[in-house]
């Protein structure tokens, strides 16, 4: 007698699901990017000049962020419904820290931009009407 072996109903992922991993895709290059310089191994940018520090503090919370984006990218990969709500608050955090940053900096120019721009595309993706009926929000 052959048992019958139905295998899981695997759901499908829509394309703006994909793109939504690709952007947290870049978050987390740009997370490990920022780790290295509050590591000290690459400088902060402000401008024309380049800054050279280390920090404990932004070291473990950078550590941190990029746990907390290679878990979005692995939950929006299985369309976890609990990646939609956790990309947007983390997404608007690092938005209005981000934005906080680029205001508070003297020059038109700061290595933090290009975060603000992926995490705002972030952001605006995850409020799409497709991205949210595909996590069934």
């Amino acid at each position: 007698m052959i048992a019958d072996r139905t295998q899981p109903a695997v759901q499908e992922r829509p394309i703006g699901v994909t793109i939504l991993a690709g952007l947290a895709g870049v978050a987390l290059v740009l997370s490990i990017l920022h780790l290295f310089q509050a590591m000290g191994l690459l400088p902060y940018f402000i401008g024309p000049v380049a800054i050279r520090d280390f920090s404990l503090w932004y070291v473990l919370m950078w550590g941190l962020m990029i746990w907390a984006w290679w878990w979005a990218i692995r939950a929006l990969l299985e369309v976890n419904p609990g990646a939609w709500l956790f990309l947007v608050v983390i997404s608007g955090f690092n938005v209005i820290f981000d934005f906080i940053t680029l205001i508070a900096t003297p020059t038109a120019t700061s290595d933090v931009s290009i975060s603000f721009i992926v995490n705002l595309a972030i952001l605006a993706y995850t409020f799409l009407p497709g991205t949210k009926r595909a996590f069934a929000v």
